[in-house]
């Protein structure tokens, strides 16, 4: 056994590294928004064009990325997936060169469908590549560096991207035509040159995996599955990883909901009275949460069920938010940046949950539960109808909701697996 981790070190390394890229320029999106809005004098509706574009392209990308991952593997994928999103990148050079929000978006599209097949392909990666007792465990470990690129991701951009202030349009009337155009292209440099390098970065990943030697895990060969459990028409047979793609759907819609809705929040005069620069700052504590609790889980997954302590840090976030919901002050501030902690886990441990037991059908579950992270377009959507309708506060019972069935899920896991087998067996029977 120890051979074997030994032997899967290399490879889990190099893994790790693109997880943490790809959380990396996934978090950019929270200051390219800002930039483009006033760049582009930009309504509130229009700027969300951003995050619309990129959780779209999951929810499109997705299910045929877990087809490619089966005909070409997992090795392939990855290799594709960073050539897609090291295209992206390079689209954001002449997006910002010709001032167009238009192919800005397109580029924002193509890298998130490459991010999409990186984390089709690098997931279940990540489970089959040891024991399955400790794939929970492992994923929540590679997670937690995708979280380190998360919560360091705003402050580099803050200094690249955002390190001059934008004019307002008023401001942009009185200049000259040669004093808008020399703006614009200094403006266009502050996006282009990060993301030069991004593609520099993401293509010299996709050569080095190209050269390397990587251990070959088939899709179709689970570490756990029996003979019989490759009987099944569809990944849909299996009730687990239906439940699953639902859990997926609803945790990315409350975590990215709180994020989306926190600097507004820490802004009540009953809460923190907080101005936007400095609400700003305490969103990088939600997200480090998450990180510090990644490596933490990682942990204790390994002594714990993974199903159970995802159902206590569910139980846990339901419990923060009500007090957020009916409290005031630090105590509501507090226990809502809280609920990062308690999202450390959930993704991961959710995702390598549904997919045990898939067989040759897991590129097809994988890519079923990456076409639920969409859930990040709706649910902030709901969350915003019910504030403009009852006030801000009383809109996080939306993500409350969310957690709730996460606890559910968590709690009721093996009697799902249970329902999978049962059916398993009466199908072959």
């Amino acid at each position: 056994m120890s051979q074997q981790n030994n032997k899967n070190l290399g490879p889990f390394s190099i893994l790790t590294s693109i997880f943490f890229i790809f959380g990396f320029i996934t978090c950019l999106n929270d200051i390219l928004i800002p930039h483009l809005k006033a760049v582009f004098t930009l309504n509130y509706s229009q700027a969300m064009l951003v995050q619309f574009c990129f959780f779209t392209a999951y929810f499109i990308v997705s299910v045929p990325s877990g087809y490619l991952v089966e005909k070409i593997k997992y090795k392939g994928g990855i290799i594709v997936g960073l050539l897609i999103s090291g295209s992206g990148c390079l689209l954001f050079y002449p997006a910002a060169g010709l001032h167009s929000y238009a192919l800005f978006l397109t580029a924002f599209f193509v890298l998130a469908s490459g991010i999409t097949l990186l984390q089709v392909s690098a997931n279940p990666y990540v489970t089959a590549l040891g024991s399955p007792e400790s794939a929970s465990s492992r994923l929540t470990l590679t997670q937690g560096f995708n979280s380190l690129g998360t919560t360091i991701a705003p402050y580099f951009g803050s200094l690249f991207i955002l390190s001059t202030a934008i004019k307002s349009a008023s401001e942009l009337k009185l200049m000259s035509a040669s004093e808008l155009s020399l703006y614009q292209a200094a403006e266009a440099a502050t996006v282009q040159n990060p993301y030069l390098f991004l593609a520099a970065v993401l293509f010299f990943l996709a050569a080095i995996l190209a050269v390397i030697k990587l251990p070959e895990i088939a899709p179709h060969k689970s570490p756990d599955e029996t003979s019989e459990q490759g009987q099944k028409l569809s990944a849909w047979d299996y009730p687990h990883l239906v439940f699953g793609a639902l859990a997926i759907f609803l945790y990315v819609g409350g975590e990215v909901s709180i994020g989306s809705f926190l600097v507004s929040f820490l802004g009540q005069d009953n809460i923190a009275s907080l101005p936007e620069h400095s609400a700003g700052k305490y969103v990088s504590i939600y997200w480090g949460g998450a990180m510090v609790g990644r490596f933490i889980g990682a942990a204790v997954m390994q002594k714990l069920q993974p199903s159970k302590v995802l159902a206590f840090n569910a139980l846990a976030s339901v419990l923060f938010i009500a007090i957020a919901i009916l409290g005031e002050g630090s105590l509501a501030m507090w226990s809502l940046l809280a609920v990062g902690l308690c999202n450390s886990i959930m993704f991961p441990t959710i995702f390598s949950l549904s997919i045990k037991g898939l067989g040759v059908h897991t590129g097809q579950g994988s890519g079923i539960l990456c076409a639920a992270i969409v859930g990040g377009a709706i649910i902030p959507l709901l969350q915003g109808l019910l504030a403009d309708r009852s006030g801000l506060q009383i809109a996080f019972v939306i993500p409350m909701l969310c957690y709730i069935y996460i606890g559910i899920f968590g709690w009721q896991y093996f009697t799902l697996v249970k329902r999978s087998s049962l059916s398993t067996k009466t199908s072959v029977e």
